[in-house]
């Protein structure tokens, strides 16, 4: 009885993830399909890319200036203070 649940699980283990597979080969893209995506992304943008640096900065610079003082800055940018 055991030998039998134990080949009907690992069948029904392995059907599972036959499955499982399946729906991720049918829904995945293909190959021409990835490059469209790949091509059309923001990062391929040169302007977009240089945005993105450039914000990148401001990020890193306010990080910065936050981290060198004791202040609360969060209270400094639009909250009530208490």
């Amino acid at each position: 009885m055991s030998a039998i649940r134990t080949t009907l699980s690992s069948g029904a283990l392995v059907a599972v993830l036959g499955l499982g597979y399946g729906m991720w080969a049918i829904i995945s893209p293909g190959e021409e399909r990835r490059r469209e995506l790949i091509k059309n992304l923001p990062e391929s943008n040169p302007v977009r890319m240089e945005e993105t640096r450039k914000r990148n900065v401001l990020v890193m610079q306010a990080l910065k200036e936050a981290a060198e003082t004791s202040d609360n800055i969060a209270r400094r940018f639009g909250g009530p203070p208490k």
